[in-house]
């Protein structure tokens, strides 16, 4: 498959939609930012783009569009709590570096 979950990641964005109350899934895309080049967006969907690719995993679908589709072919979304952190990690078979700060990186 192109893109995967982990079930901590599936169960968190369930989570978000069902308090959002309304969407048709979760936006997996990029932006130009940081010191490495790109930086992963996520973000609530109500209306499908014309290039808009989903992907329909364990009840969640996942809406990437074709530009950032090329970058995020194989990408893995999990949910990782460490101490009193917790959020979304991109394990990304693509990126060949990050920036220090971890908020960017390159392909």
């Amino acid at each position: 498959m192109a893109i995967s979950m982990t079930p901590a990641a599936n169960e968190r964005v369930k989570a978000f939609l069902a308090n959002r109350g309304k969407g048709v899934g979760l936006r997996l895309g990029l932006k130009t930012s940081g010191c490495s080049g790109m930086a992963y967006v996520l973000e609530f969907v109500d209306d499908l783009n014309d290039d808009d690719e989903v992907y329909e995993i364990d009840g969640v679908n996942i809406i990437i569009d074709a530009k950032s589709f090329i970058y995020l072919q194989g990408i893995e979304l999990d949910f990782v709590k460490e101490g009193l952190n917790e959020g979304f990690k991109f394990n990304n078979p693509n990126a060949k570096g990050e920036c220090g700060c971890g908020e960017s990186f390159t392909v």
